[in-house]
């Protein structure tokens, strides 16, 4: 009783100071102005209905299914460690868990299961909603959360965006561990948005299936950041990474943009980069014909003269 008295005392006077604050305390002001929490209440996360949970989990359908082997591979790194794994929709909704049956009825008695809503409205300051909220991977250490009922608790989150750059869920660790120290949790906060980076990188693949991807050079050498590209090289999507590095938006890439004018900073072929391409097509043609000038014509829609006069501008025998 004297922790919840004190973690609330402790919230109310942050939350009113008139000093900016952390990341923590601007979360614990949404708490109390925006959703009308008290930090002394004793309640547990909103839940969807079976139904609710069905079509949540029915239109998060390409999220989960990019995301399985994922939260398996994470699972079997920390799930020992006493630790419960959520992946969640864009609103907080728990889709998918993991966990080891020793600690279920600690984690579903704290909320930390299916259906649950783990939004900064329903539950207060916590890993998942704040990470939500903020846009950006967060850590939330025990008496960092909002809801005094929560203390026990230390979450690590990373937010997931779709194939727009969109955000659409996260992935979420938790645990109870009184011994879970910074340096462990700091390591464990890269683990996790690695995941989150890897299930995004699913998304964009799943999205473009059949395109060619380009992996765009950045200055911090990341290989999130992708361009999915068809056959005639222009861009059909990309990564935030990508569209960060690139200052690529969603008009620029519907009005058509050819990934080469984007590598070359802009600059677009020049008549010897055409020249290149030309050749290219021309010797694909010729090789999968075995050599025969006929059939290699006939393949690209042209007449054996023109493509005779191609190869002899293009030097090729």
């Amino acid at each position: 009783m004297r922790h919840t008295v004190a973690h609330a005392d402790q919230v109310y006077a942050s939350a009113q100071s008139t000093a900016a604050g952390s990341t923590v305390v601007a979360s614990w002001r949404r708490c109390m102005t925006m959703h009308k929490l008290a930090p002394e209440q004793a309640r547990l996360p909103d839940r969807l209905t079976e139904v609710e949970f069905r079509r949540a989990r029915d239109r998060a359908s390409p999220l989960v299914e990019s995301s399985t082997d994922e939260i398996d591979r994470l699972f079997q790194t920390v799930g020992k460690a006493g630790c419960c794994l959520l992946l969640t929709d864009q609103d907080g909704v728990a889709l998918e868990r993991r966990g080891t049956r020793g600690d279920d009825k600690d984690f579903h008695q704290l909320g930390l299961w299916t259906g649950s809503i783990w939004s900064e409205a329903s539950v207060g300051t916590n890993g998942i909603g704040t990470a939500l909220a903020e846009e950006r991977s967060v850590a939330i250490i025990r008496d960092q959360h909002f809801l005094s009922s929560n203390i026990a608790l230390s979450c690590t989150t990373s937010p997931i965006r779709d194939h727009l750059g969109r955000l659409c869920g996260a992935l979420d660790v938790s645990t109870c561990r009184e011994d879970m120290d910074a340096i462990t949790l700091s390591i464990l906060q890269q683990t996790v948005r690695d995941s989150a980076i890897r299930i995004e990188l699913n998304l964009f693949r799943r999205a473009y299936a059949g395109a060619r991807f380009i992996l765009v050079p950045t200055e911090t050498g990341a290989n999130s950041a992708l361009l999915a590209v068809d056959r005639n090289d222009l861009v059909l999507g990309a990564t935030r990474s990508a569209r960060a590095a690139l200052r690529l938006t969603d008009e620029r890439i519907c009005a058509g943009v050819p990934a080469a004018d984007l590598l070359q900073d802009g600059t677009g072929p020049d008549n010897e980069d055409l020249q290149q391409a030309e050749r290219a097509a021309l010797k694909r043609a010729l090789s999968r014909a075995s050599g025969n000038v006929s059939q290699a014509a006939i393949s690209l829609g042209m007449s054996r003269a023109t493509l005779h006069r191609k190869m002899k501008k293009l030097n090729l025998n």
